[in-house]
C-alpha cells in the first residue's frame, strides 16, 4: 500500500485538534505518517500533543518554538521539512477539521488515474449551533483562475510525489514565495503554472469547521462577506494577485502590467476577459464589480 504524509498545522489549536486527529488515524485503505509542526501557542498545544500523542508511532512532531505568524508559514515550514520525497502521496491538513473515513482513499483513487497529478475537493463547512453548507468550488478551472483563487480548501488537497518535490525546491530556492499568505493558492498557481493537472472533485469528504479562528473561511454569510471585502479594500487580494503573477511571469505578463497599472483602460480590459479568470459566475459578478468601481 502506497504510503501518505499528512502535513497538519496547528496554532492554539488544543480544543479540537483531538477530532482532527482521531479522523486521520481512522483513514481507511491507506497507509500514512501525520507530521504535526505547532506554532508558537498560548493554550499549550504542544505539550500537550507531546503527552498524548507522542507515542504513536506515526504521529512526528516536530521541533517547536519558532513563531510562523500564519497558517501558511506554517505549511510552507512543513513543505520544507518534512522528508517528502520518500511518500507516493502528500495531503495538508487543518487542525480542527472532521475527515469522512475514506477521505484520503477517495482522493488516492482519482489520483491514481492517467495525467491527475493533485486533487482537492468540495467540503460541508458547520458551525457550533449545527448549522451545515456545502462549500462548491468544483467549477471547471479557467485559463487565469490559479491568479485569482486556490482549488478549494488546502485541507482537501492531496498531490502526488512529483509535484510535492518540485513545489519544496521551488520554495527552497525562492524565500520570497513564502510572502504569499496563502499555501494553498500558491501551490495551485505552482502546479497550473508548471503543467501538472489538477482535479477538483464536487464530492465533500470533511466537515470544515467554521469559528472566529478561521484565517480565511466559508464565504456564506455577512459577516464573511463583509471580513473578505474589508481584505480588499486593504489592498490585500490585489497584493497577493500581484505577488503570484511576479512568482510565475510566463504567459500572464499582460494581467501584471494591467494590475499593476491602474486605470480605466487596462480594468476595462481586465473585465472583458473576466470568465478567464474566475471559475465561479457568482465570483465572476463580484470580480467585475471590483473593477468597474476602482476597488480592487
Amino acid at each position: 500500500m502506497e504510503k501518505i504524509a499528512v502535513l497538519l498545522a496547528v496554532y492554539n489549536g488544543r480544543e479540537w485538534i483531538d477530532e482532527q486527529l482521531q479522523s486521520i488515524l481512522e483513514q481507511q485503505n491507506v497507509e500514512l505518517d501525520i507530521y504535526i509542526s505547532v506554532d508558537l501557542s498560548s493554550d499549550g498545544s504542544y505539550d500537550y500533543l507531546v503527552e498524548k500523542y507522542s507515542r504513536i508511532s506515526n504521529i512526528l512532531i516536530l521541533p517547536y518554538g519558532k513563531k510562523f505568524g500564519s497558517a501558511g508559514r506554517n505549511f510552507y515550514r512543513l513543505v520544507s521539512d518534512v522528508k517528502i520525497d520518500k511518500y507516493s502521496y502528500i495531503s495538508f491538513s487543518d487542525q480542527d477539521d472532521i475527515w469522512h473515513k475514506l477521505k484520503l482513499s477517495y482522493a488516492v483513487d482519482i489520483l491514481k488515474k492517467p495525467n491527475i497529478d493533485a486533487y482537492s475537493s468540495n467540503v460541508v463547512a458547520f458551525w457550533d449551533d449545527g448549522k451545515k453548507c456545502l462549500i462548491d468550488k468544483a467549477q471547471p478551472q479557467v485559463e487565469y483562475d490559479y491568479l485569482f483563487e486556490a482549488a478549494g480548501p488546502g485541507c482537501t488537497y492531496v498531490f502526488k510525489n512529483k509535484l510535492a518535490v518540485d513545489f519544496k525546491s521551488f520554495l527552497l530556492e525562492n524565500t520570497v514565495a513564502t510572502s504569499v499568505e496563502l499555501h494553498d493558492w500558491l501551490l495551485y498557481a505552482f502546479a497550473r503554472v508548471n503543467g501538472f493537472s489538477w482535479y477538483i472533485d464536487n464530492n465533500a469528504y470533511m466537515q470544515y469547521r467554521q469559528h472566529s479562528n478561521n484565517q480565511v473561511g466559508a464565504n456564506t454569510n455577512l459577516k464573511a462577506g463583509l471580513k473578505r471585502v474589508k481584505l480588499v479594500r486593504e489592498g490585500w487580494y490585489r497584493n497577493e494577485i500581484l505577488k503570484l503573477c511576479k512568482l510565475f511571469i510566463i504567459d500572464n505578463e499582460d494581467i501584471y502590467f494591467k494590475l499593476k497599472n491602474n486605470n480605466f483602460s487596462n480594468r476595462f480590459n481586465l473585465l472583458l476577459r473576466i470568465i478567464h479568470l474566475r471559475r465561479r459566475n457568482r465570483d465572476r459578478i463580484v470580480l467585475g464589480i471590483l473593477l468597474i468601481f476602482n476597488l480592487l
